[in-house]
């Protein structure tokens, strides 16, 4: 892990560039996600066969019943906060077609319209607390936290309304519930599809 901080990059320009830099040429073994967290290039382990099932089950759940028209479900779709230092890796994103086939490594957070995260025991932290914040900052209007390590069991927890200090609404769903995502999807997910033994 590398931190950064101001006073080894004076210019807050300087500080993102570098950390994008280091960003796209570390050298991490294959399958492990590199993002960046607060200004801290992090790497973390390959995903696991519980992640890969979720992020399988919702996309076709996405694209049988409300994929909204010029939209695709992506993963490993690297999205830009520099305001929050952030470039994270998400398992699932959702944005327009158009925002994604432009050239470059990552696309700025903005322009997602759902963001899906499924927490790891590595992950856990930062997909409750930083990222979040770093999304309802970019505008993120919806965030999909699935955290199979909470205290109080397995949930999926909808965030939205954001704001430039956090998620104003919070809804969470034990997983087994179904899960209601509002427009533009307007669609009810069975969580049930999430549980993997």
């Amino acid at each position: 892990m590398i931190a950064l901080t101001d006073e080894h990059f004076p210019e807050e320009g300087r500080v993102w560039d570098a950390l994008v830099r280091i960003w796209a040429d570390a050298e991490a073994p294959e399958g492990c996600m590199v993002e960046i967290v607060d200004g801290i290039v992090t790497v973390a382990p390959p995903r696991d066969v519980r992640q890969n099932v979720i992020v399988a089950e919702l996309s076709r759940a996405l694209y049988q019943q409300a994929l909204p028209e010029n939209r695709g479900a992506y993963q490993k779709l690297a999205l830009a906060v520099p305001a929050c230092k952030g470039l994270y890796v998400p398992n699932l994103v959702v944005a327009p077609d158009s925002v994604v086939r432009g050239p470059g490594r990552f696309v700025p957070a903005a322009a997602a319209e759902l963001v899906v995260e499924i927490t790891s025991m590595t992950s856990a932290v930062h997909d409750r607390l930083q990222k979040p914040a770093g999304y309802a900052f970019a505008g993120v209007p919806l965030y999909l936290l699935i955290d199979l390590w909470s205290p109080d069991g397995p949930t999926a927890t909808l965030h939205g309304e954001p704001d430039h200090t956090g998620y104003r609404s919070r809804r969470p769903t034990r997983l087994g519930e179904p899960l209601h995502l509002p427009a533009p999807f307007d669609m009810t997910i069975d969580t049930s599809l999430f549980r993997v033994s």
